[in-house]
């Protein structure tokens, strides 16, 4: 019979230490997992058939997408009742989901706009976004502010009652609602989440804060409902007067996007939507799909 092992306590100590190691890197490897889902937003292939969008989406990876549900937009918000089933049916075909919509909604009494949502609700749509609100530079802004401040309440009480969570987007240009984002967190901060989040866009957020990306990200971490995801560099341009330059969408990596915003986000509690942008010349429906599967490509690796 073999001697029995000498256990020591630094024995003891070691194997505990490699056992405690051990749980920390499969701990690390479960956070650096986050089931984000990710999906992209169609407006450069809108008006493709239902089944082209879905083939389409399919074929990048997407897990599902946002569409415009808008006047000019994939669907006109008087037909919805017609024509959203019918797109529903051509995604679910292909495994694919739609989870959030882009609207014209920014008026909670407008009759046209409550049937979009409690149709959308209905077909099992839990999101959507609210159509881009604007500051008058004629007029003085604080007054604007409680307008937009009441346009969001009025809202969020109407998602309330049909179960549908709207987001605000973050947008840059001098007179977008949100170009600064610290206006949308005055605006949305008293109000639940669940009624109106934040759909935080790093690319606008970046292109009007600089170096400041992540004060306005921290900021509005604790609204955030869904995030948008493009990338821009800064061109030379004589397009505006006493504008030397402008912001110019390209691939995402090639611009001005810091991957260290995604390192930021894995810190939080956020594991929701991140919905891919495209906003650059994309040339042909196959050079559209090669460019959007990489720049897809590109996002997961900066999750990864």
């Amino acid at each position: 019979m073999p001697a029995p092992r000498n256990f020591t306590r630094r024995t003891f100590l070691q194997t505990l230490g490699l056992a405690l190691a051990a749980v920390a890197v499969r701990g690390a490897e479960k956070a650096a997992e986050k089931p984000f889902t990710l999906i992209g937003f169609i407006k450069p292939f809108q008006n493709f058939s239902y089944s082209d969008i879905a083939d389409i989406s399919q074929e990048i990876g997407w897990g599902g997408i946002e569409i415009p549900v808008r006047k000019g937009g994939t669907i006109e918000p008087a037909r919805v009742e017609e024509e959203l089933p019918k797109i529903l049916d051509a995604l679910k075909a292909r495994g694919l989901s739609l989870p959030i919509i882009a609207t014209d909604v920014e008026d909670a009494a407008d009759p046209l706009a409550r049937k979009v949502l409690k149709i959308a609700r209905q077909l099992g749509v839990t999101r959507y976004r609210i159509k881009h609100l604007l500051y008058d530079l004629n007029k003085p802004i604080p007054p604007q502010l409680e307008n937009f401040r009441s346009k969001l309440r009025d809202l969020a009480h109407l998602n309330q009652e049909l179960k549908i969570q709207g987001t605000i987007q973050n947008h840059s240009g001098r007179n977008y609602l949100g170009a600064p984002v610290w206006d949308i967190w005055e605006l949305i901060r008293d109000l639940d989440p669940k009624d109106m989040g934040a759909y935080f866009d790093i690319g606008h957020a970046t292109v009007e804060g600089g170096s400041s990306w992540p004060l306005e990200a921290k900021l509005i971490e604790p609204h955030l409902a869904m995030i948008s995801v493009k990338d821009f560099t800064w061109v030379k341009s004589n397009k505006n007067p006493g504008e030397p330059y402008q912001a110019e969408w390209c691939p995402l990596g090639q611009g001005m996007v810091s991957p260290k915003y995604f390192e930021q986000l894995k810190k939080t509690n956020f594991n929701g939507l991140i919905s891919q942008h495209f906003e650059y010349p994309l040339g042909s429906r196959k050079e559209m799909t090669e460019a959007m599967k990489k720049d897809l490509k590109t996002l997961k690796t900066w999750l990864a």
